[in-house]
Parts: C-alpha cells; structure tokens; sequence
C-alpha cells in the first residue's frame, strides 16, 4: 500500500516539474475551440491516453521485472534501482550524457515527435485520447523513475498499478495546466523543478530500504524465506497389527 502511496505521490509532486516539460502539449492540445463542457472532455480524453500508456509501461516493465528477477533476487534488484538512480543525479550534475546521444532514440522520438504534430491538425475526441498515449512516451526523466519503481514491484500487476498510481499523481496538474497554465510564470516553474532531485533521492532511498528487508512494515517489510518443503503429519490406525487401540503418528517430510 505504501508503494502506491509512494507512486501517488511521486506523480504527483514531480507532475510540477512537467509543467514546463509536457505543460506546453498540454497548453496547445486542440480544444479552446469546444463548448466548455466538451473541453473538458478533450482534456480529460488526453489525461486517460497518457494513464493507459503509463499503465502499459508498468505491466511490460513490472513482467520484465518478473521474469528475469524472481522473488529471491528482488531485493537485489530494489537496491540496484534505487543505487542507480542516487548515480544519475550525481551524473546530471556532472556530465551532459543524455539518451538523445544515441541515433535509434533520436530517430524513435522524432517520429513521435512527428506523429504528435499530425494528431493536433485533427479534432476529435479520439484524437486527444491518441495525443496522450504518445505524449506517454515521451522521454521524461520522472517517468522513467515510475519506470524503475514498476520493475521492482515484483509483479506485472504491481508494476501497472505503481505507473497507474503514478499517473493519478500527475493528474491534477495536467489537468489544470490545460485551462490556467499561463498563470504559472517561468519563476514558478524554476523554483519547482529545482525540487526534482530531492524526489528522486527519496524515491531512490525508499527502493533501498525496500530491499534491505529491515523489518520495517511497509517501509522494508521482511521477506519470508522461500520455503520448498512442509511438514505433513498423517494419523495411522494400526489396530489391526496390534492390540493397541492409540492411533500411530507418522511424520514426514514432504518436497
């Protein structure tokens, strides 16, 4: 429940950074031309595109998670995570290596990029529904955080729930965004986005202590052992071979 709250709250906090990383999408999606109620309805259409994508992600990654880490190695894995992310923010301090220094993404987000432009020269509901589940793809750091959190949740469906959680938390400010955001100055939005990093350390340090198995309950709850045998024990009455009457008791191990 925790890690929910964590994803919630993650989205939601970081969805201020957004405001000058997606806000501009969100400004310039095709709907001042509706009725006030068809409006919201155009933007809301474009919120749910980017909640089903955000979904999406967290059930491949939260697969891949998995699959290729079992429970065992699931702590292992949170800690990993949780490391890695500490080391990109001490990366992006030190060093201008991003993702579109590699041609196949260059040439991915260009096309989304494209596909974007198309879809705003359409009006229609479904076209706004479409701009978000592009808009979803699009590289974001605090998405590829809610990333990193779905692929040590363990599970395919903790995974989409910790990117849907994530997306409930962007929500409210991707909501307005759309109707007020030209009341939000560019000092605004600095002074926000410098709270960026302090997000990603406490969602880093929760992943860690998540896989320390410290005891804590829902902060680092213990992980029982894998326990592959039982104990089964089978009441024997062998009042036929013998003139006692008191059933026997035979214990044995079972794998």
């Amino acid at each position: 429940m925790l890690t929910i709250f964590a994803a919630i709250s993650l989205g939601f906090l970081g969805s201020f950074h957004c405001l000058g990383m997606c806000g501009p999408i969100a400004l310039a999606l095709p709907v001042h031309q509706f009725s006030p109620l068809r409006k919201h309805l155009g933007v809301l259409f474009y919120n749910l595109g980017r909640l089903f994508t955000y979904a999406l992600l967290g059930l491949f990654f939260g697969l891949l998670g998995q699959t290729f880490f079992p429970a065992k190695f699931q702590q292992a894995l949170s800690i990993s995570i949780g490391l890695v992310l500490l080391l990109s923010l001490v990366l992006s301090k030190t060093s201008n290596v991003t993702l579109y220094g590699f041609p196949t993404f260059h040439k991915i987000i260009s096309k989304l990029k494209s596909g974007l432009a198309l879809l705003f020269q359409k009006k229609g509901l479904r076209f706004l529904f479409l701009i978000g589940l592009l808009n979803g793809l699009l590289p974001c750091g605090l998405v590829y955080m809610g990333i990193a959190g779905a692929t040590a949740s363990g599970t395919y469906l903790k995974g989409a729930l910790f990117m849907l959680g994530f997306g409930l938390g962007t929500l409210p400010a991707m909501y307005s965004v759309a109707f007020m955001g030209q009341f939000i100055n560019v000092h605004a939005r600095n002074t926000i986005r410098k709270a960026v990093p302090l997000i990603v350390a406490s969602m880093a340090i929760l992943l860690i202590l998540r896989g320390l198995n410290l005891g804590i309950p829902y902060v680092s709850p213990a992980i029982e052992a894998d326990k592959r045998s039982v104990n089964c024990c089978v009441k024997e009455n062998h009042c036929a071979k013998s003139n006692s009457e008191k059933p026997v008791i035979i214990c044995r191990k079972i794998k």
